[in-house]
């Protein structure tokens, strides 16, 4: 399960970077941005709820 996380988190950064990179792809980075973000909180929700 943290495999699979950490997986999608490196792609995650990977699609911000290349929509940085591109100039016309900037909604590409935004999107990328807001998918690590969300996919790091329910990481870490869920990895709190397994600790109790």
């Amino acid at each position: 399960m943290v495999v699979l996380l950490i997986v999608v988190l490196v792609i995650w950064v990977i699609v911000a970077i290349v929509g940085f990179a591109v100039k016309g792809l900037l909604w590409l980075a935004i999107v990328g941005i807001v998918l690590f973000l969300g996919t790091a909180a329910i990481g870490a929700v869920r990895r709190k709820a397994l600790r109790r």
